[in-house]
């Protein structure tokens, strides 16, 4: 559980329930409530008659369709459900529509797994690991090479990551088969046919819906669809987008460097991808480092064959930098001693280069220049020699642009060898771990003759001053070398932290000392060396993923580049109509600084994207039906297709069986016209087929809901989907910039108890599972008290076994309750009839503050803890004191609880809502009237409940035996307080609160009107604490005198007092006319804190 609910859950004297009896009862009648939802129609919506109805239009990106859905896309879907429910209290018409995404390659790739292992296995298949001793070798063998693979990056230097693989701490077996995924899911007679991607569309989709229906989303299901050329209406919809789009020329054709598989053949975009989501081509500069002829032919006789015969070729080694201003202060080149390195031709500029077979593969599939490959045939490189890294050692090298004529392949072992070309360029003056590995190896003869390097070839080699930095100097890696005293290559924390500086730093502020641009900015020359480099051939471009890519087929993607479909995204005006809308708050809520920043960086970050595939589910492109669009270009204003898919689709009809359409249209008929019509002000189309009441129906309809107010989603969707339908609306509705979205929320990934969700660690929550273990409401309980913010949020299966006992024994309270023949009617509310009715309109303000800005931990923490502990509080002052309680004070807060969790809760609101005998459904009530709190009244109480915590302390304090007590009460301040109150009073604006600088005010006021330093200090902890008060109850904490009878509100609740208590006699002394009061309890009490003083 969560801090917050495990301190609400203890406060209440709420344990976990024993049996499963009122779980059962629960799912009966949540059952029962969906039924009652389903007949009654209770959230399908359409335009309203009243015009000055204010509508709310909610989308939740839809999931992907391969399997059922789990705990993390319930959390996520909550922030959208619960705010949905809270604007339909408001009086609202809303829309909460949604739909199941198909297109792009997972299901395509499951179903080919799966018809290759009927194929090699037989039906059902017979796997090798079926055999016990089998698979715990094939485990084994697993394990190992993870193990080896850890091993290996920590020997190279590199941090060593657990050595269990994903799947290892995924599956707990990391041997994975479709059949065996899919045999979870389904009956296993029918998982041959899953060998058809297509059936995957027909299966899962409406099992989701059922999923869904059963958590209590409170969906339109009329307008739900899936994507992809199966469902013809869609298919004309995106088809109309691209159409669009292209006339408008954002979409384009050409050669562009993406993430590419070369097994699937085809660009793998995010969706594509079973790691390294969000990652993009990084382009690093090819340094040409030359070897000339070798000075031991014995160590390096395979380099003196490549040498004569290669037929006069030019050999490189060719280090990847991001940094080829830096390339003056070459002083060596490094290879890792133990890497695997090949020779390569490279046909494009007949040379052949020395780099590790990873990026080779990489090469081949990128262009030198003019559409011309670097090899003749893509994909595919031809390796003359291999070389491990210690065969390169030594060698004599010519670096381009170097003081150093001749320099050597030395040792460097934190290369790794899955980043760049496994070859690196060393500048020492700039780069702290060039700095300290060629210090290494000048300082340590040993060293040097491990690798068998003479003298002078590491020696003469000093530091080459190339670019000065104000306060670093002109050579800065050995000025931070230096200043974070670092001493090895084993410091790999301070050497990050020094490459982080001096690179940034180097760019930024670098002034360039040599060369013919010396006295230039780095910033500003740096592209300018590059493009000179790459010209004289000194150089080339190569890319290369930023991390690691692996496509759903398990291949490690490269940079590919090719032939392409692309959207045009980061042309500049597009791009500046994106950021306009996002970074003005009166057109866009972001709902966190954190995730409106990631926009702006987003939007100035999205260049171009390869919006069509070769291969996989979705929309054949309109005019070159040879490729299909990618998942993440069909699925960017499709919120617009909610508002009218009810006329085209219809209920039941997810595939868009035209048979099935409610007003008989002909999918075919949905040109570009009409949907220009309905969308985008165009004029009538003639003779298109289509009713025109159906088209204005439709037209109407679209601007009756847009634009959409708000889009809940995980972040991880905002580095593409989310920025993505910012631009796509930006370009479709160009002319009309208010149907931009309005608003995107983002919540974190969810954790459950408190560990990532895994198979092996048995926390992986199905949705459906969960449901009927936890209930409908208390899984959404649970969802909401886990987190609101972008960090990851926590699922306690506690605080859901909590909420069950909880919500049920409040029900069985209010309906005995409001039964009851005992409570007060009529007559004078009395101080505490007065105090649980404004903590009732209280709290039903400072919910509805929380719902709405998308705060839900908080808003249950309000709507649900501080209502109950309310209500426990005066029931326990009636019964204490001989009083019975108020059926109307009861009956205001009964009623705003039931309303106030509804969003949460709604199927426990519903059965409660009926049994008080109120009309209509509880999800379709006005949210609860709540008159203004009076905040002295607020003041009053926390007085009685704040003394009487005190009080009890005081009487834990006591000598046993001890049973007389007073009460202590003081009416006026010492007059040093009453001085610092009058000041405070003169510095507090009732619109704004004290200035920002109050604190330094303070401590020069005292400074300038307190002598004693010990008063000094009492007079800054009073302040402090008054400054507090203040921001609770406003300009009436100042008061120098107490705006109210304490002794009144104490004599008044003296049963009360005396029974929580357990002390039979208390009597009210006033300090000012209490003589025989000690000092040491005198000195303690001020007005509004009172002491209780036993003897």
């Amino acid at each position: 559980m969560t801090d917050e609910a495990t301190k609400g859950m203890e406060k209440l004297g709420i344990a976990p329930p024993k049996g499963t009896a009122k779980r059962d009862a629960m799912r009966a009648n949540e059952i029962a409530v969906q039924k009652q939802w389903e007949e009654e129609k209770a959230f399908e919506v359409g335009p309203s008659d009243d015009k000055d109805k204010e509508t709310f239009m909610v989308t939740f990106p839809y999931p992907y369709s391969n399997g059922h859905l789990h705990i993390g896309h319930a959390f996520s879907l909550t922030k959208a459900i619960f705010r949905a429910q809270y604007e339909r209290h408001q009086g609202k018409q809303v829309l909460f529509p949604f739909a199941f995404h198909c297109t792009g390659m997972p299901i395509q790739a499951a179903a080919n797994k799966l018809k290759s292992e009927i194929e090699q296995f037989g039906t059902p298949p017979q796997f090798p690991e079926d055999d016990p001793a089998i698979r715990a070798k094939m485990e084994a063998e697993m394990q190992a090479a993870a193990e080896a693979k850890a091993a290996k990056a920590a020997a190279g230097g590199n941090k060593a990551k657990g050595a269990k693989t994903k799947l290892v701490q995924k599956t707990g077996t990391g041997i994975v088969r479709q059949w065996n995924i899919l045999a979870k899911m389904v009956p296993t007679e029918e998982i041959p046919q899953f060998v058809d991607p297509y059936h995957w569309l027909s299966y899962f989709p409406p099992i989701g819906v059922d999923h869904l229906k059963k958590f209590g989303v409170g969906v339109d299901w009329r307008r739900a669809f899936i994507t992809t050329a199966v469902n013809p209406y869609y298919d004309a919809f995106i088809r109309w987008q691209f159409e669009t789009l292209k006339s408008k020329g954002k979409i384009l054709f050409g050669k562009r460097n993406n993430v590419y598989s070369l097994v699937d053949g085809q660009v793998c975009a995010d969706h594509d991808r079973s790691e390294g989501e969000g990652v993009g081509p990084q382009e690093y500069v090819l340094i040409k480092i030359k070897v000339l002829p070798v000075e031991d032919e014995t160590r390096h006789a395979k380099m003196k064959k490549l040498l004569d015969t290669c037929g006069g070729k030019s050999v490189y080694l060719v280090p990847a930098t991001l940094r080829p201003e830096t390339m003056y202060g070459q002083t060596n080149c490094f290879v890792l001693p133990t890497g695997e390195y090949g020779a390569y031709q490279v046909d494009a500029t007949n040379e052949v280069f020395i780099m590790s077979a990873r990026s080779a593969r990489g090469l081949s599939c990128q262009v030198y220049k003019d559409n011309q490959g670097y090899t003749n045939e893509f994909g595919k490189i031809t390796c003359l020699e291999t070389f491990s890294g210690d065969e390169l050692l030594g060698l004599p090298l010519k670096a381009p642009m170097a003081k150093y004529d001749k320099v050597y392949t030395l040792p460097l072992l934190s290369i790794s060898m899955s980043k760049g070309t496994g070859v690196v360029t060393s500048v020492p003056s700039d780069a702290p771990d060039d700095y300290v590995a060629l210090q290494e190896l000048q300082n340590k003869e040993a060293f040097r003759a491990k690798f068998g390097l003479t003298d002078e070839m590491v020696v003469p080699f000093e530091v080459v001053p190339i670019i000065k930095i104000e306060g670093y100097g002109d050579a800065s890696a050995v000025f931070m070398c230096n200043k974070l005293k670092i001493k090895s290559s084993g410091d790999k924390a301070k050497l990050t932290k020094a490459k982080d500086e001096t690179y940034l730093k180097g760019f930024t502020m670098g002034i360039m000392q040599v060369g013919k641009y010396a006295g230039k900015k780095v910033s500003d020359v740096k592209p300018i060396i590059k493009q000179e480099m790459i010209d004289s051939g000194d150089a080339c471009l190569y890319f290369e993923p930023e991390s690691k890519v692996v496509s759903r087929t398990n291949d490690e993607c490269v940079v590919a580049s090719t032939d392409q479909w692309y959207l045009a995204y980061g042309e500049e005006s597009w791009t500046a109509a994106v950021k306009k809308h996002v970074l003005n708050a009166d057109t866009f809520n972001a709902y966190d600084d954190n995730a409106l920043g990631r926009y702006e960086y987003t939007a100035g970050w999205l260049k171009e994207w390869a919006c069509t595939r070769q291969f996989g589910l979705g929309t054949y492109l309109p005019w070159d039906p040879e490729w299909v669009i990618e998942s993440l270009s069909d699925s960017t204003i499709y919120m617009a297709y909610y508002t009218i898919a009810h006329h085209l689709q219809g209920a039941d009809n997810l595939n868009g069986d035209q048979a099935k359409s409610p007003e008989n249209i002909d999918p075919k008929k949905l040109t570009t016209a009409v949907f220009d019509y309905i969308f985008r002000k165009g004029p009538m189309p003639a003779d298109c087929g289509i009713a025109e009441e159906s088209l204005n129906k439709m037209k109407s309809e679209f601007r009756y809901w847009y634009p959409m107010d708000l889009r809940v989603s995980a972040k991880d969707l905002i580095p593409n989907h989310l920025t993505m339908a910012l631009f796509n609306h930006a370009a479709i509705w160009e002319d009309e910039p208010e149907l931009m979205p309005k608003g995107y929320y983002c919540n974190g990934h969810v954790l459950v108890d408190g560990e990532k969700m895994s198979k092996s660690k048995g926390n992986f929550l199905m949705m459906n599972e969960t449901v009927e273990n936890f209930t409908v409401d208390g899984t959404r309980f649970a969802c909401a008290d886990a987190g609101d913010s972008l960090d990851d949020a926590n699922f306690s299966r506690e605080t859901a076994d909590h909420a069950i006992l909880s919500l049920t024994n409040e029900e069985g309270w209010i309906t005995e309750t409001m039964a009851s023949s005992d409570l007060r009617t009529g007559g004078e509310l009395n101080f505490m009839d007065n105090v649980l009715q404004n903590e009732t309109n209280r709290l039903i303000i400072a919910t509805g503050t929380a719902f709405a800005g998308m705060q839900f931990r908080e808003g249950i923490q309000y709507g649900w803890y501080e209502m109950l502990m309310a209500r426990a509080e005066y029931r326990s002052w009636c019964q204490d004191s001989g009083v019975s309680m108020h059926k109307d004070v009861i009956q205001k807060w009964a009623e705003a609880l039931i309303i106030l969790i509804c969003p949460v809760c709604p199927h426990w609101s519903e059965a409660l809502w009926k049994k008080l005998g109120k009309e209509g459904l509880a999800v379709k009530a006005p949210w609860p009237v709540a008159d203004e709190e009076d905040k002295l009244l607020t003041r009053q109480a926390g007085l009685l409940r704040d003394s009487l915590k005190q009080f009890r302390s005081q009487v834990g304090k006591a000598k046993k035996g001890w049973k007389t007590a007073s009460i202590i009460v003081a009416d006026t301040y010492p007059d040093w307080k009453i001085e610092t109150l009058q000041w405070m009073q003169e510095q507090y604006s009732d619109d704004t609160g004290f200035p920002a600088t109050f604190m330094k005010d303070l401590k020069a006021w005292t400074g300038a009107n307190v002598s004693d330093k010990k008063m000094i200090k009492f007079t800054m902890q009073f302040a402090s604490f008054m400054k507090n008060e203040a921001a609770e109850v406003g300009r009436v904490a100042l008061d120098t005198q107490l705006p109210f009878d304490q002794s009144a509100i104490f004599e008044g609740s003296m049963q009360y007092l005396k029974a929580q208590l357990e002390i039979p006699e208390i009597d009210i002394l006033k300090i000012e006319s209490a003589a025989d009061v000690p000092e040491r309890v005198s000195g303690l009490v001020t007005p509004g804190k009172p002491y209780l003083w036993v003897r």
